[in-house]
């Protein structure tokens, strides 16, 4: 069983390791730290069968230097107080390291989402918005909201539809939550972006000859060994993106268990199976694992965390073999933990960036929803007529009939998902090589995570500075 560990302390414990790199005031780096605003809500529900329960409910805004603050809102019979703190300040490093002008927010419900209907869950999502909205801790630019452990589209759609009905007249309304489904102004490629996101920044970390030689390891996906534990939304389009680009799917963990097959497995394969059978266990081929943590002590190149925090702890970490931990989690790795891998030489990449993709979108569609025009309406024909009068140019010039596939691709204009992806992409990459510069200055003698946090320190330090507040 994993070690009980205050999730907020980790967070500043990593935070008080960077800022001691940095050359700002004490009280400008206690600001950039402490949690601005936390509310605690608790609300009956009416439960389908009649009878009523308290549900406990928070949403915690970190920091304002930047405004709306973002975040996402989970459902889970874990969340606490500290949980929401915690995760909240991840989102202020977060958008900051990516460069999205947001400050960092997150909201909880505590509950177990399978132990209510459909109808149960309805109801709780419009009273805990409605909850925001009377304390203003909702809104377009103020504090827009997002999917979480435990939540999706259909909850974002219950957050929007309250929200307007609570604002009728606010022209921008639909920008006070994102993830939402397309019909209701949510953005292509948004459901994708945290696992694309997660295999970008692999992708980028396994590019760079002198930072893998260390580890054993050349460049590049194809080949490398993966284990990924939780097959949600972020795991799921992680293991697939990193499977269709080469590596080698050898391990997953659910809540239920987890199975394991050095020659690989196939992952919808495996979804498929599990949607059957309502297990991932007992798949053809694979070796069951009854603890799903066990998953994580498995022979791998790369191993992505992609559930819960404090997955991997000072109990399990001797035991964990692979050479390159991707944090796809929110804080797998407990203070401790970290510091036993970083000492075995262990590549670890950090949560605050390797999980950004969904906020980055978030932007996108938070973007999108103000200027209330889809990407690439605008210029997507311009483009397409554009490059095919160059190709039939090039034709006309050679006297040779370009392939129709090969014209139809070369001639394709830009859609909305495929601005998206390129700007997540740009970003992923972006933010990698900025932190890894950091890395650089100091000869390598810090991790990403602490480049990464003094990128953050330095940013939001920035916005605090301009108001002439602090020395």
């Amino acid at each position: 069983m994993a070690e009980q560990v205050k999730f907020f302390e980790q967070v500043n414990r990593n935070f008080d390791k960077a800022a001691a790199y940095t050359k700002h005031s004490q009280g400008l780096l206690k600001q950039i730290k402490i949690c601005n605003s936390v509310y605690h809500v608790t609300f009956p529900l009416k439960r389908d069968d009649g009878s009523i329960e308290t549900i406990d409910a928070w949403r915690a805004e970190h920091s304002h230097h930047k405004l709306p603050v973002k975040g996402g809102i989970r459902y889970s019979p874990n969340a606490d107080e500290d949980e929401v703190m915690a995760l909240a300040a991840l989102m202020t490093y977060k958008c900051a390291i990516v460069d999205v002008p947001f400050g960092g927010a997150k909201g909880a419900i505590k509950i177990e989402k399978r132990n209510y209907s459909d109808m149960e869950l309805e109801r709780v999502t419009r009273r805990y918005t409605y909850e925001l909205i009377k304390k203003n801790f909702i809104g377009p630019g103020v504090d827009v909201p997002a999917p979480d452990y435990g939540t999706g589209p259909r909850e974002m759609s219950w957050v929007v539809d309250t929200y307007g009905a609570m604002a009728p007249a606010q022209l921008d309304s639909i920008a006070c939550v994102t993830g939402k489904p397309i019909t209701q102004g949510g953005v292509r490629g948004r459901t994708e972006a945290t696992g694309r996101g997660v295999f970008f920044g692999i992708r980028e970390a396994c590019g760079y000859a002198e930072d893998l030689k260390p580890l054993g390891l050349t460049t590049g996906l194809e080949g490398k060994t993966v284990v990924v534990q939780g097959l949600g939304n972020v795991g799921y389009y992680a293991a697939k993106f990193l499977q269709e680009n080469g590596a080698v799917l050898v391990g997953l963990a659910e809540y239920e268990g987890a199975i394991y097959n050095p020659k690989g497995l196939e992952l919808e394969k495996v979804v498929k199976h599990r949607t059957e059978k309502k297990s991932i266990l007992n798949y053809p081929g694979a070796t069951n694992i009854a603890h799903t943590t066990e998953a994580l002590e498995l022979e791998c190149d790369i191993l992505v965390p992609a559930a819960l925090e404090n997955q991997i702890t000072a109990a399990n970490v001797d035991r964990i073999k692979a050479r390159i931990i991707a944090e796809a989690a929110n804080g797998p790795l407990t203070a401790d933990a970290n510091e036993a891998l970083l000492k075995r030489g262990a590549l670890i990449i950090p949560d605050m960036y390797l999980n950004a993709g969904g906020v980055t979108v978030s932007y996108f569609e938070w973007l999108k929803n103000l200027s209330h025009v889809r990407f690439g309406r605008m210029g997507k024909r311009f483009e397409e007529n554009a490059y095919k009068k160059l190709l039939h140019t090039m034709e006309d010039l050679t006297g040779k009939k370009i392939a129709q596939e090969i014209f139809d691709q070369a001639a394709h204009g830009a859609n909305e998902e495929d601005l998206v992806n390129s700007g997540l992409e740009e970003t992923m990459i972006s933010a990698y090589n900025q932190f890894r510069e950091i890395q650089k200055q100091y000869n390598n003698k810090i991790d990403l995570r602490t480049a990464a946090f003094i990128n953050a320190i330095n940013k939001v330090a920035v916005s605090y500075l301009e108001l002439g507040i602090f020395p």
